[in-house]
């Protein structure tokens, strides 16, 4: 325990460090809301036993994909102790609980004390509130919020929010003791490589272990070891799992898939047609993320997939003008044509009663 009585991350029980350092599948958790847009809890309920039994290695909640609003309207608090006490009801295997954080410093400290209270073991720490701070400002921030909950860092892409981060900043942010992990999802190379490199040059790469949040570029980020180079010193790291808006659909398939690609980089011999796999679920994505609506789509796109599982019964935002985008209902129609064997409806129908029940 943090000496101010915040969390450290050697306070995390080890089978659960166990999981997240080995790499797992993360999904970041939808909220579910009835036709009055009011919170559907047995919905959420029914969606965290999915998760769970789909072979999850955790949950991430409050973070986008369960709307940011969940503050402005009280439920900040409900929906993270729900995942939780579900979580805890429904398995006894070590499961990593991650809760996002946001907001200016007050807010952010706030966050992760209600996440610590509940039991979660991390938070992530998104930064968009900050935009226009500067780099000293911003790791103040990222250093304040560290004295309560191991953080996981998060570089969110610009189109839904996020603000660019230097090499610099990734140094100074992976220099932070109680960084435990990083969810880099800037969709940009560039970026990603940023992150590489800082998370090296700060020597924490036995400390930090990188989560592709790329949903453009999954399995590839999955298969590629990141080489980079340090003065004298070369250093190899990789993403040894996903925290994913996209991996809130189709779930087992997902873990399926991250299996697959485990023991492709355990062999040392990546075949063609996992490979193959990277365009695929990149073409999924573009559709369930809305990318031809520059993204607007992307959290009623997960919810359409789940409501069509019988998962959620509205696609329902917080935000009434958050909707499915123009022709998107008709791409996932094409999606489920083209690419059945990526889908999980068969595992979610022969369960969906007793995750309900």
């Amino acid at each position: 325990m943090a000496a101010n009585g915040g969390l450290h991350w050697t306070d995390i029980p080890a089978p659960v460090l166990a999981v997240l350092r080995g790499g797992a599948v993360l999904p970041a958790h939808p909220l579910a809301l009835d036709e009055q847009r009011r919170f559907d809890r047995e919905s959420q309920r029914a969606l965290s036993r999915y998760y769970i039994d789909a072979g999850s290695g955790g949950l991430a909640v409050g973070v986008h994909a369960t709307q940011f609003q969940i503050r402005d309207v009280g439920l900040y608090h409900p929906v993270l102790e729900l995942a939780r006490q579900t979580a805890a009801e429904w398995t006894d295997r070590p499961l990593v609980m991650i809760a996002g954080a946001i907001g200016r410093t007050a807010q952010a400290v706030e966050e992760a004390r209600v996440a610590r209270a509940v039991g979660y073991h991390a938070v992530l720490l998104g930064l968009g509130a900050l935009k226009g701070a500067s780099e000293d400002e911003l790791v103040e921030h990222c250093a304040a919020v560290a004295k309560e909950m191991p953080l996981v860092g998060f570089y969110l892409q610009t189109a839904v929010g996020g603000i660019p981060l230097s090499r610099g900043f990734w140094t100074r942010f992976a220099a932070l003791d109680n960084v435990i992990a990083i969810k880099v999802a800037p969709f940009n190379r560039y970026r990603t490589l940023d992150v590489a490199f800082g998370v090296a040059a700060a020597g924490a790469e036995e400390r930090i272990t990188l989560y592709t949040g790329n949903d453009d570029h999954i399995v590839a980020d999955l298969l590629t070891p990141l080489a980079v180079r340090i003065g004298n010193r070369e250093v190899t790291l990789r993403f040894r799992g996903g925290l994913l808006g996209h991996w809130s659909v189709w779930t087992k398939t997902a873990v399926d898939l991250l299996v697959s690609t485990q023991q492709a980089v355990e062999r040392g011999n990546v075949p063609l047609d996992v490979l193959a796999l990277d365009s695929k679920v990149t073409d999924c994505n573009a559709v369930v993320f809305d990318v031809a609506n520059d993204f607007r789509g992307c959290i009623p796109g997960c919810h359409e997939v789940l409501r069509r599982q019988g998962l959620m019964r509205t696609v329902h935002c917080l935000d009434p003008e958050e909707v499915l985008g123009p022709g998107q209902a008709q791409e996932i129609d094409r999606i489920y044509a083209t690419w059945p064997e990526l889908t999980d409806d068969a595992f979610v129908a022969a369960n969906l009663a007793r995750w309900r029940g």
